[in-house]
């Protein structure tokens, strides 16, 4: 029995999920990947204790968001337990942030992790490839469509959509987990993220995966959790079996773990992770690895299948009147309308003039989108903010929470004392600059209202 049998043998005697320690035991050596800009990213290599020569070997690389490789030590040694020699690395933060990220630069790193461990003596050089968790998912397939070396693709919780698509899928299922309903689920997801995609801030919004996909025609292995909240699975899936079968990959194997989260770890709900891996996950790619490896290539096969209430919707670029200046335009526009009866008032009586004052529904007008305007961008700014796998909106009426139903209430009066005083200064043939800026206030303000979902249900 060779060595990578016998430690095959060795990790099938211990239960599924993650492993406690066992008869395989693994060793850690520190080292460095040189990326093609010059950096040094320090990394781990996690080798099957006794290993000498002709292991297959798997580069890990992260999801999104600052990592090292303590984030991924977990995978690193239940693979190398499994009979992988693994390297996992930190994540570079030169040229990756929250508002920026290159896709290419990262696949580029990998590109150079995946040299280091072929230069390894444990390590067959034929044998090696790429896993990549999540935002890892677009990187590893784009990497390894670049570098004819890679003998193999493993991609956990990946998609099969662009970024945008899945943020936007992701916080709004969030939304809905926590009884949310109504305008404030696309108000606070889909739109703002648009906007961001189209100031530069959001970097690979429309990043498309299939491409580098369609370019595999190397064994792939793509495994999601039933209970995935950050990726749709059921659509991920389908569009990793159309792309691979478009590139006329014949020995892929897709699989989906019940009562697994996005990055296979065991969940009740998705919105938890437990500390193990779903029963049978290290397994899998230890046994497909080792096939792979071994020259018994698996054909193509797709098991289980995902939990997904809500469909990802198309999420297209901003339109002219969408942009970021016309939103711009817009708040000033506002603000300038709504603030200036007080501020003309208030400077009249400086100036000891007297005259009538303003009529109610201007008043009200001027009032009410005041607060509703500044009252609108600074919950939704702090609700994206506050965000997270127990996001808490606070009490609701049905599906409402209470500040965004407040901010609703006023929005409505406004509107309604808009019409009011149209219907005024119609009546009495104008009524002066200060009642036209208010009125083209109350205008703007109805459509951005309705753009921003506080003139919808």
């Amino acid at each position: 029995m060779n060595l990578l049998a016998a430690v095959a043998a060795a990790t099938l005697a211990v239960l599924p999920g993650q492993p406690p320690p066992s008869p395989v035991a693994v060793q850690e050596m520190q080292l460095s990947v040189t990326t093609v800009d010059g950096l040094t990213l320090p990394a781990t290599l996690h080798v099957p204790a006794g290993a000498q020569s002709g292991l297959p070997g798997m580069v890990l690389v992260h999801g999104s968001g600052p990592h090292t490789r303590e984030d991924l030590a977990a995978e690193a040694d239940a693979f190398a337990r499994a009979g992988i020699v693994t390297l996992a690395y930190d994540k570079r933060t030169v040229g990756y942030s929250f508002t920026q990220r290159s896709y290419s630069r990262l696949a580029d790193d990998a590109i150079a992790a995946a040299a280091v461990l072929r230069g390894r003596a444990e390590v067959d050089p034929a044998k090696v490839g790429i896993w990549g968790l999540s935002e890892g998912g677009w990187v590893a397939p784009l990497a390894a469509a670049r570098d004819p070396r890679t003998a193999f693709v493993v991609v956990v919780g990946a998609n099969g959509i662009a970024p945008l698509g899945q943020q936007t899928w992701a916080d709004a299922s969030r939304m809905e987990h926590a009884g949310v309903r109504g305008s404030l689920v696309d108000a606070s997801s889909r739109t703002p993220y648009r906007l961001a995609a189209g100031l530069g801030v959001f970097t690979e919004a429309h990043y498309d995966p299939g491409p580098p996909l369609r370019a595999l025609t190397l064994p792939v292995l793509g495994v999601w959790g039933a209970l995935d909240r950050a990726t749709p699975p059921v659509e991920s899936a389908a569009a990793y079996r159309r792309f691979l079968d478009e590139a006329g990959n014949g020995h892929y194997t897709l699989r989906t773990f019940d009562g697994a989260e996005h990055a296979l770890r065991t969940s009740a709900t998705g919105y938890e992770r437990g500390g193990e891996f779903a029963p049978g996950y290290v397994d899998l790619v230890g046994s497909w690895v080792a096939d792979v490896a071994a020259g018994r290539i698996p054909p193509t096969s797709v098991a289980g299948t995902g939990e997904q209430l809500r469909t990802s919707a198309d999420v297209p670029p901003l339109a002219w009147y969408e942009s970021a200046a016309v939103q711009a335009g817009a708040l000033t526009v506002m603000l300038a309308g709504f603030a200036g009866l007080g501020l003309t008032a208030a400077w009249r009586r400086i100036r000891g003039r007297s005259g009538l004052p303003a009529p109610w529904s201007a008043r009200v007008l001027a009032g009410a989108g005041l607060v509703a305007v500044p009252g609108c961008v600074l919950y939704l700014g702090s609700v994206m903010v506050s965000r997270g796998d127990a996001f808490d909106p606070g009490p609701m009426i049905a599906g409402r929470p209470l500040p965004w139903l407040a901010l609703q209430a006023l929005a409505v009066v406004a509107a309604g004392a808009g019409v009011a005083l149209a219907a005024r200064t119609w009546r009495r043939g104008g009524d002066g600059p200060r009642t036209a800026l208010l009125l083209g206030a109350g205008a703007v303000f109805v459509l951005w209202g309705g753009y921003w979902g506080l003139l919808l249900p």
